[in-house]
């Protein structure tokens, strides 16, 4: 049975980082995405850099989603991003809030995701396919849990097509949303996001920032792994690997591998679940 798969990418800052994303880009083109996802800066701070690449995987005969923020943004430009993606035949978008860039004071005149979505859609109907952020764990500005899970509520059933989900690993922290959202009323896909551990620092000032838990147990034995690079690589494609197996057989719809840039966890999760390829 096939399992579709989603891969993101954030657009490099130099031009040897853009070769060696062309290089990685190309490894996991071999597993044939559903699509690639390119991320945006805080304000649109990378639109040049994202839309390039997003360009080049559309060129290469791969399906790319740009992610478009609302955060510092006009109506008036987001009509010519939207312009522009139909242009190069872009089909899929992934619409944020986005943050504000430090110094920056004014929101832009569309302040939140459901706004954009919206907006998205009165002005191009159904020409693309709109995906939204779901936060399992909850989001970390979030007022409460509740507020949290009706915002996303309102992201859903504002025109949104499907949902990625922030990285977790606890699985039941995502059954139990998604469970929570079907409550409510809402059916779009809500593909589980992934995040391969590269090393455990990196991953624990990523999770600190974005709200997503690292369970105890899987902190502490990080912890006593001490400087041991291939003791925590093999521990932490053990975790993933389990966390997928499990999320697949609960029924989630696919999974969505935030790749870092860097292909060779993502293959190797990808091989020890023994998925097939869309031809395959």
């Amino acid at each position: 049975m096939h399992t579709e798969l989603s891969i993101e990418f954030f657009p490099p800052q130099t031009a040897e980082g853009i070769d060696r994303l062309r290089a990685e880009r190309q490894k996991l083109a071999a597993l044939q995405p559903e699509f690639f996802s390119v991320t945006y800066g805080a304000g649109g701070s990378t639109r040049a850099r994202t839309f390039a690449i997003v360009k080049e995987i559309a060129a290469e005969g791969c399906a790319a989603a740009p992610h478009l923020s609302c955060i510092g943004s006009t109506r008036t430009g987001i009509r010519e991003m939207l312009e522009e993606f139909k242009a190069a035949g872009i089909s899929r978008i992934v619409a944020l809030r986005g943050d504000l860039p430090s110094g920056m004071a004014d929101p832009g005149e569309l302040r939140y995701a459901n706004e954009l979505v919206e907006f998205i859609r009165a002005e191009t109907g159904n020409a693309f396919q709109i995906l939204v952020a779901a936060y399992p764990e909850w989001h970390p500005q979030a007022r409460s849990p509740e507020a949290d899970l009706q915002n996303f509520v309102r992201k859903a059933k504002s025109g949104a097509n499907a949902a990625i989900t922030q990285y977790f690993y606890n699985a039941d922290a995502y059954f139990h949303f998604v469970d929570q959202t079907r409550a409510l009323g809402v059916e779009i896909p809500i593909i589980p996001g992934i995040m391969p551990i590269l090393g455990f620092s990196r991953l624990a000032r990523f999770s600190d920032a974005c709200g997503a838990e690292i369970p105890r147990w899987m902190r502490k034995t990080f912890e006593s792994l001490g400087d041991d690079a291939k003791a925590i690589q093999s521990f932490g494609l053990d975790v993933v690997t389990r966390l997928c197996e499990r999320l697949l057989a609960g029924g989630a719809p696919g999974l969505h591998f935030y790749s870092m840039n860097t292909a060779a966890p993502t293959l190797e999760i990808h091989r020890r679940l023994n998925l097939a390829t869309a031809a395959g």
